[in-house]
């Protein structure tokens, strides 16, 4: 366990307070976006409110920026895409899923409300966010189509669907890890960045670039998370832990510490694929130093202290 608290005791400079800003703001407009009216609805503030730490859409914040774009002219498509990850969560942690009875600090949506409830509160979020853009007037109708087709083909057949129903079935293949990890995760950081980008006008500029660093960045988050699921109880963690038993993980596949190895490998391969050496040119590998921070700070916690 010492190992993991020093390896990824990665230095983040004070870009806490822009995240910090923006997760303000995002959690703003999220409180508007869904109505207050009937129990599905309720549902789903229940969880889309709940303290999140919207990496997705902070991402796609960040991503427009980085292009030269005003951030802000990004925010809606952001909570949209923090909708479509707060519906996964909900499907991901029903009873024919994972079973689990806690996220982000409090009980799940079908534990309060039951399973029935508990869908069509994922629906509705879904089905959502694809409004939510399309009724974005910041946007140019070209933009919102783009858009829209990135969100669609995250949730799609080669997206979250195909990546939930891998994590399934257990397996243990190195490639169907990666396709998991891909698949779950990394769909919804692409998403974001190329969001981001079509909205600042400069997705043919950074487009491989920002697909490679979201991959890398998505191996890397969903191996310090099957990390944190093996370590963590579920207070430290936020959510219901140890709930991956029999499934294809990191930690099934291969040692703790070759695990956290691999994971931080991923991170500086993700810095890579921007291309830029220095920390203080680019918010995404200070974001990438960010996510090992986050893991660092939780597992330090989970860790006994000797005496």
């Amino acid at each position: 366990m010492n190992a993991i608290s020093s390896t990824l005791n990665a230095e983040v400079s004070g870009q806490s307070g822009e995240l910090e800003k923006f997760r303000h703001k995002i959690n703003e407009r999220l409180e508007e976006l869904v109505p207050d009216t009937g129990k599905p609805a309720e549902a789903a503030r229940h969880s889309l409110l709940a303290p999140g730490k919207r990496l997705r859409a902070i991402l796609t914040l960040l991503a427009a920026a980085e292009c030269g774009g005003d951030p802000f002219r990004a925010i809606d498509a952001a909570c949209a895409i923090e909708m479509v990850h707060t519906a996964s969560l909900i499907f991901d942690d029903l009873p024919a899923m994972d079973d689990a009875d806690l996220r982000r600090g409090q009980s799940t949506p079908h534990v309060v409300f039951g399973d029935g409830v508990a869908i069509l509160a994922g629906i509705g979020l879904l089905n959502g966010a694809f409004g939510v853009i399309s009724a974005d007037k910041e946007l140019t109708p070209s933009q919102v189509s783009i858009v829209v087709k990135i969100l669609s083909d995250s949730i799609g057949w080669s997206g979250l669907v195909s990546g939930q129903a891998l994590d399934l079935v257990s397996s243990d293949q190195d490639a169907e890890l990666t396709r998991i990890h891909d698949e779950k995760t990394g769909v919804l950081f692409e998403a974001a960045l190329l969001s981001g980008a079509v909205i600042a006008g400069k997705l043919e500029d950074v487009e491989m670039a920002f697909r490679e660093y979201a991959r890398e960045l998505g191996r890397a988050y969903q191996a310090l998370d099957d990390i944190l699921d093996h370590v963590a109880d579920d207070m430290a963690a936020g959510k219901s832990t140890r709930r991956d038993g029999g499934k294809l993980t990191a930690i099934s596949s291969h040692s703790q510490d070759d695990a956290l190895d691999r994971a931080m490998k991923h991170l500086e391969s993700a810095k890579a694929a921007l291309g830029v050496k220095s920390t203080e040119q680019s918010s995404l590998i200070q974001f990438a130093n960010h996510i090992g921070e986050h893991f660092r700070t939780i597992f330090a916690a989970s860790m006994p202290q000797e005496s």
